[in-house]
């Protein structure tokens, strides 16, 4: 029997659901999920191994007209997993009209090789009649290899979804050892999952101009112990952060040590500090210590 590997690029604009369809797929937690838009900012790779092939899923940042180097990069980083992928899944939010982004999208898309399939997302939201005008109105703009109604959220109609992609990855290697379930360490992971927290508490002006770094991490007699910094843009954004008497940081340290701690299988003290860098989504350097410059300009 012939062995089949590829990779499966996952895109689509901000919001459209990516991260809770990679989740879904790997039928376990990768990739941090909010309603807040460019909450993914990484590509993150799901590995997904059975004796017959390896699939392996590009998670992307959402494609958006970016204001910032940051937001530059992140675009690079979904250009760049494109022109690699054996398939891509266009993902849609069903519930939005079709718009400037989705056609600027498809113009990128036209330039790739991959096969490309349209997945109409969060079908538990709309009318069918509702389903079917979005249908419609894609598939007059492209001519997609497959159409996929899908919940990413309640895992609705994925296993349809993969059983199409394995039957049209082509036959090749394993690219990745078959314990390896991502590309992404557990470094990336703690950060990530504090950086949701954060996403999930604060109000909107802080999402973007948020990020994460791990000061230190040690580990005594079972327990991990972690210090994390919240790098923040404005004054107004540490106050928001840190609440009154403590209380917001305090929720998030609280949630993202639950987190951990099941995600880790190991008992987890976190401490955190906020800190202010003044426009850091702007400054090159700091977008290559803080792990977002890995594509080239």
């Amino acid at each position: 029997m012939s062995f089949k590997s590829g990779f499966v690029a996952i895109i689509g604009r901000p919001n459209s659901g990516k991260s809770t369809l990679l989740n879904a797929l790997m039928q376990t937690k990768l990739a941090i999920v909010s309603d807040k838009p460019q909450t993914t900012r990484n590509n993150i790779l799901g590995i997904l191994n059975t004796d017959t092939y390896q699939a392996v899923f590009v998670d992307t940042p959402g494609v958006h007209k970016p204001k910032t180097a940051l937001g530059r990069s992140m675009n690079k980083g979904v250009y760049s997993s494109m022109q690699d992928a054996d398939v891509m899944y266009l993902v849609v939010d069903v519930t939005k009209p079709y718009g400037t982004g989705d056609e600027f999208l498809l113009e990128r898309i036209k330039n790739t090789h991959a096969k490309v399939y349209l997945v109409l997302n969060k079908v538990d939201l709309v009318s069918r009649e509702q389903l079917i005008e979005t249908h419609v109105t894609w598939a007059s703009k492209f001519d997609f290899k497959e159409v996929i109604p899908i919940s990413a959220k309640n895992s609705d109609n994925i296993d349809e979804l993969l059983n199409v992609t394995i039957a049209d990855l082509p036959e090749g290697v394993q690219f990745y050892p078959t314990d390896m379930v991502s590309d992404r360490s557990d470094d990336f992971r703690i950060k990530e999952i504090i950086r949701e927290k954060v996403l999930f508490y604060t109000r909107e002006e802080i999402p973007h101009g948020v990020a994460v770094v791990i000061e230190n991490k040690e580990e005594e007699d079972g327990v991990l112990y972690l210090q994390a910094l919240i790098i923040v843009e404005r004054k107004s954004q540490k106050g928001i952060l840190i609440g009154k008497q403590g209380s917001m940081i305090k929720n998030i340290r609280l949630a993202a040590q639950r987190e951990l701690k099941q995600l880790l299988g190991k008992k987890v003290t976190l401490e955190l500090y906020v800190r202010i860098e003044e426009n850091w989504r702007n400054k090159e350097s700091k977008l290559n210590e803080l792990g977002y410059k890995e594509y080239d300009e």
